[in-house]
């Protein structure tokens, strides 16, 4: 999963952490907006054109997703 620095795409669109649109935003505004809410930018749809990402906390998320597989 792509976090981040790790995502490649010029323009992402934006699901903030309660799940609302933002709508199409570059990748440098959208990682400044998960920076100013303490939370992490992950792309969730990379196919997508244009890519969806999400902002969340994503470590967090891999701590639930490990604790429902066991």
């Amino acid at each position: 999963m792509n976090v981040n620095q790790g995502i490649r795409a010029r323009e992402v669109r934006l699901i903030d952490h309660n799940g609302e649109q933002l709508g199409i935003k570059t990748r440098t505004e959208a990682l400044e907006i998960a920076t100013r809410n303490n939370l992490d930018l992950v792309l969730v749809a990379p196919k997508a054109k244009p890519p969806v990402a999400r902002i969340m906390d994503h470590g967090k998320f891999k701590f639930e997703q490990q604790k429902r597989e066991r």
